[in-house]
């Protein structure tokens, strides 16, 4: 259990309400939450425990294996035996199934060896942005916590009062932040990542 795991339990009858205050009166006419809302599609509740449902280490495990693969990739290639002590048309056929064998293990942007890297780099990657977007939003709550908009909507109860409303799309309009400005992060690293998507050649 980390620091976001522990502030969530204290902010979930906050962001019960600031859902609830959302989904019934909505928020005032211009406000910045309705941008935030539009850019992460989840209230504010879903959007952070969509966030504590992220778990870095799941990912940070695959690491190892996946460089320990890579680098089998590049042994097992570098061990094909040369066609040195036989020559003519089985020797040429061979050699040339050996190259091709080695260029698919461990030469160029499209050997397993270089995507198991690729692999590898991604999953670090996504690995420290989760550990990053967990306690950026744990420090997020902490803040709204203490807020006076928190303890107004926390006072209330049944249909919410305009005070409410503005209290709620305040609330939101931080934490969907907060969750949006992570998101885009994140869809950096698979951007630069993409070249993973595509069809490794094989023959």
């Amino acid at each position: 259990m980390d620091r976001l795991d522990q502030v969530l339990t204290a902010a979930d009858p906050l962001l019960t309400r600031v859902d609830q205050v959302l989904s019934v009166a909505g928020a005032p006419a211009g406000h910045d939450v309705w941008l935030e809302l539009r850019r992460v599609r989840l209230l504010p509740g879903d959007a952070a425990r969509a966030v504590a449902a992220l778990h870095p280490a799941a990912i940070a495990e695959a690491v190892p294996e996946l460089r320990a693969q890579a680098q089998a990739c590049a042994d097992t290639a570098g061990a094909l035996p040369l066609a040195t002590t036989w020559s003519g048309h089985a020797a040429e056929a061979y050699e040339s199934a050996r190259r091709r064998t080695a260029e698919q293990l461990n030469l160029g942007q499209d050997s397993l060896s270089h995507r198991m890297t690729a692999t590898a780099e991604l999953a670090d990657g996504l690995a420290a942005w989760m550990i990053r977007t967990r306690a950026g939003l744990a420090g997020t709550l902490a803040g709204v916590l203490t807020s006076a908009e928190a303890l107004t909507l926390v006072a209330g109860a049944g249909f919410p009062e305009p005070e409410e409303a503005r209290a709620a799309a305040e609330v939101a309009t931080i934490l969907l932040r907060s969750v949006g400005d992570s998101y885009d992060q994140a869809e950096d690293l698979l951007d630069d990542a993409s070249t993973l998507t595509s069809p490794q050649p094989v023959g």
